[in-house]
Protein backbone atom coordinates (compact mmCIF):
# COMPACT_ATOMS: atom_id res chain seq x y z
CA UNK A 1 0.00 0.00 0.00
CA UNK A 2 1.53 3.47 -1.27
CA UNK A 3 2.24 6.08 1.50
CA UNK A 4 2.69 5.49 5.06
CA UNK A 5 1.98 1.76 6.28
CA UNK A 6 0.69 2.84 9.54
CA UNK A 7 -0.72 0.84 12.38
CA UNK A 8 -4.33 1.50 11.44
CA UNK A 9 -3.88 1.23 7.49
CA UNK A 10 -2.74 -2.37 8.11
CA UNK A 11 -5.36 -3.19 10.72
CA UNK A 12 -7.75 -2.07 7.23
CA UNK A 13 -5.68 -4.43 5.03
CA UNK A 14 -5.73 -7.14 7.55
CA UNK A 15 -9.88 -7.16 7.81
CA UNK A 16 -10.50 -6.41 4.32
CA UNK A 17 -8.26 -9.56 3.69
CA UNK A 18 -10.97 -11.55 5.88
CA UNK A 19 -14.01 -10.64 3.51
CA UNK A 20 -15.02 -13.20 1.03
CA UNK A 21 -17.43 -10.32 -0.22
CA UNK A 22 -17.30 -6.85 -1.69
CA UNK A 23 -18.17 -4.83 1.03
CA UNK A 24 -18.06 -0.69 1.16
CA UNK A 25 -16.01 1.32 3.10
CA UNK A 26 -18.79 1.96 5.98
CA UNK A 27 -19.15 -1.37 6.24
CA UNK A 28 -15.45 -2.07 6.76
CA UNK A 29 -15.16 0.88 9.24
CA UNK A 30 -18.23 -1.11 11.41
CA UNK A 31 -16.19 -3.96 11.35
CA UNK A 32 -13.00 -2.82 12.32
CA UNK A 33 -14.54 -0.41 15.26
CA UNK A 34 -16.93 -3.71 16.31
CA UNK A 35 -13.47 -5.64 16.74
CA UNK A 36 -11.63 -2.73 18.88
CA UNK A 37 -9.70 -1.32 16.22
CA UNK A 38 -10.01 2.92 17.24
CA UNK A 39 -9.91 3.82 13.54
CA UNK A 40 -11.78 6.85 11.31
CA UNK A 41 -13.64 6.38 8.26
CA UNK A 42 -11.93 8.97 6.35
CA UNK A 43 -8.56 6.69 7.42
CA UNK A 44 -10.58 4.19 6.02
CA UNK A 45 -11.74 5.73 2.43
CA UNK A 46 -7.36 6.75 2.32
CA UNK A 47 -6.51 2.81 3.07
CA UNK A 48 -9.23 1.98 0.21
CA UNK A 49 -8.31 4.47 -2.63
CA UNK A 50 -4.29 4.01 -2.04
CA UNK A 51 -5.36 0.01 -2.41
CA UNK A 52 -7.37 1.00 -5.61
CA UNK A 53 -4.51 3.16 -7.25
CA UNK A 54 -1.86 0.29 -5.67
CA UNK A 55 -4.42 -2.41 -7.96
CA UNK A 56 -4.35 -4.19 -4.83
CA UNK A 57 -8.57 -4.23 -4.35
CA UNK A 58 -10.89 -4.75 -6.86
CA UNK A 59 -14.02 -2.46 -6.82
CA UNK A 60 -17.53 -2.58 -7.99
CA UNK A 61 -20.84 -0.60 -7.87
CA UNK A 62 -23.71 -1.49 -5.60
CA UNK A 63 -27.23 -0.59 -6.96
CA UNK A 64 -26.94 2.95 -5.41
CA UNK A 65 -24.17 3.91 -7.24
CA UNK A 66 -21.66 3.19 -4.17
CA UNK A 67 -18.35 1.82 -4.12
CA UNK A 68 -17.57 -1.96 -3.00
CA UNK A 69 -14.08 -3.50 -2.09
CA UNK A 70 -12.69 -6.91 -2.46
CA UNK A 71 -9.00 -7.78 -1.69
CA UNK A 72 -7.31 -8.42 -5.28
CA UNK A 73 -6.16 -12.22 -5.48
CA UNK A 74 -1.85 -11.94 -5.99
CA UNK A 75 -2.44 -13.27 -9.79
CA UNK A 76 -4.39 -10.30 -10.61
CA UNK A 77 -8.19 -8.31 -11.25
CA UNK A 78 -10.69 -10.68 -11.90
CA UNK A 79 -14.51 -9.92 -12.55
CA UNK A 80 -17.37 -11.29 -10.45
CA UNK A 81 -21.15 -12.10 -10.54
CA UNK A 82 -22.80 -10.41 -8.01
CA UNK A 83 -26.47 -11.09 -5.92
CA UNK A 84 -28.51 -8.49 -6.63
CA UNK A 85 -30.36 -9.26 -3.58
CA UNK A 86 -27.88 -10.46 -0.56
CA UNK A 87 -24.44 -9.07 -2.74
CA UNK A 88 -22.76 -12.63 -2.30
CA UNK A 89 -20.42 -12.44 -4.84
CA UNK A 90 -18.07 -15.14 -6.84
CA UNK A 91 -15.32 -14.51 -9.52
CA UNK A 92 -16.33 -16.15 -13.07
CA UNK A 93 -13.61 -17.00 -15.93
CA UNK A 94 -13.95 -13.99 -17.90
CA UNK A 95 -10.69 -14.70 -20.07
CA UNK A 96 -12.75 -13.43 -22.97
CA UNK A 97 -13.39 -10.23 -21.75
CA UNK A 98 -9.21 -9.94 -21.10
CA UNK A 99 -9.13 -11.05 -24.72
CA UNK A 100 -11.47 -8.77 -26.04
CA UNK A 101 -10.16 -5.58 -24.10
CA UNK A 102 -6.77 -6.35 -25.35
CA UNK A 103 -8.02 -7.08 -29.29
CA UNK A 104 -10.10 -3.60 -28.57
CA UNK A 105 -6.89 -1.62 -27.62
CA UNK A 106 -5.21 -2.68 -29.96
CA UNK A 107 -7.36 -1.87 -33.16
CA UNK A 108 -7.50 1.27 -31.75
CA UNK A 109 -4.04 2.30 -31.05
CA UNK A 110 -5.03 3.09 -27.82
CA UNK A 111 -2.66 2.19 -23.96
CA UNK A 112 -3.47 1.76 -20.74
CA UNK A 113 -6.41 0.34 -21.56
CA UNK A 114 -9.12 -0.28 -18.73
CA UNK A 115 -12.24 -1.88 -18.07
CA UNK A 116 -15.02 -2.70 -15.89
CA UNK A 117 -17.51 -5.35 -16.42
CA UNK A 118 -20.12 -6.33 -13.56
CA UNK A 119 -22.70 -8.95 -13.78
CA UNK A 120 -25.62 -9.32 -11.57
CA UNK A 121 -27.81 -11.42 -10.72
CA UNK A 122 -30.05 -13.55 -8.04
CA UNK A 123 -27.69 -16.41 -6.31
CA UNK A 124 -29.31 -19.65 -5.67
CA UNK A 125 -30.31 -18.92 -1.79
CA UNK A 126 -32.16 -15.85 -3.08
CA UNK A 127 -34.13 -16.40 -6.64
CA UNK A 128 -37.45 -17.08 -6.81
CA UNK A 129 -38.30 -20.81 -5.73
CA UNK A 130 -40.98 -21.25 -8.57
CA UNK A 131 -42.80 -19.16 -10.94
CA UNK A 132 -42.22 -17.88 -14.51
CA UNK A 133 -38.52 -17.57 -14.96
CA UNK A 134 -38.72 -16.66 -18.61
CA UNK A 135 -38.40 -12.26 -18.20
CA UNK A 136 -35.92 -11.20 -15.43
CA UNK A 137 -38.06 -12.38 -12.20
CA UNK A 138 -39.30 -10.22 -9.60
CA UNK A 139 -36.69 -9.47 -6.62
CA UNK A 140 -37.78 -11.99 -3.88
CA UNK A 141 -34.89 -11.97 -1.24
CA UNK A 142 -35.69 -13.92 1.74
CA UNK A 143 -33.60 -12.07 3.74
CA UNK A 144 -35.05 -9.75 5.80
CA UNK A 145 -34.81 -6.10 4.70
CA UNK A 146 -31.57 -5.02 7.24
CA UNK A 147 -30.33 -8.31 6.78
CA UNK A 148 -26.54 -5.74 5.63
CA UNK A 149 -26.70 -4.14 9.14
CA UNK A 150 -27.18 -7.60 11.13
CA UNK A 151 -24.07 -7.64 13.27
CA UNK A 152 -24.32 -11.54 12.99
CA UNK A 153 -23.45 -11.33 9.52
CA UNK A 154 -20.38 -9.32 9.14
CA UNK A 155 -19.88 -7.65 6.03
CA UNK A 156 -22.00 -7.59 2.93
CA UNK A 157 -23.48 -11.26 1.66
CA UNK A 158 -21.79 -13.11 4.82
CA UNK A 159 -24.91 -15.81 5.22
CA UNK A 160 -23.47 -18.76 4.96
CA UNK A 161 -19.95 -20.25 7.10
CA UNK A 162 -17.86 -20.03 4.47
CA UNK A 163 -18.98 -16.37 2.86
CA UNK A 164 -18.15 -14.85 6.29
CA UNK A 165 -15.47 -11.86 6.68
CA UNK A 166 -12.96 -13.31 9.62
CA UNK A 167 -10.25 -11.60 11.29
CA UNK A 168 -6.61 -12.81 10.13
CA UNK A 169 -4.21 -12.68 13.06
CA UNK A 170 -2.28 -10.05 13.73
CA UNK A 171 0.70 -11.29 12.13
CA UNK A 172 -0.51 -12.80 9.13
CA UNK A 173 0.53 -11.52 5.80
CA UNK A 174 -2.36 -10.56 3.19
CA UNK A 175 -0.26 -11.00 0.12
CA UNK A 176 -1.33 -7.71 -0.96
CA UNK A 177 1.00 -5.29 -2.44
Amino acid sequence: MGGRTTRQRRAVLRELAGCQDFVSAQELHTLLVTGDHSIGLTTVYRALRELEADGGVDVVRDETGGRLFLLRPSDGHRHYLICRCCSRSRPVDAEVVEQWAASVAADTGYVAVEHTVELTGLCAECRPATGDQEGEPELSCHWKPDHRDDPDHRGRASFSPNSRCVPLPAGQDTGAT
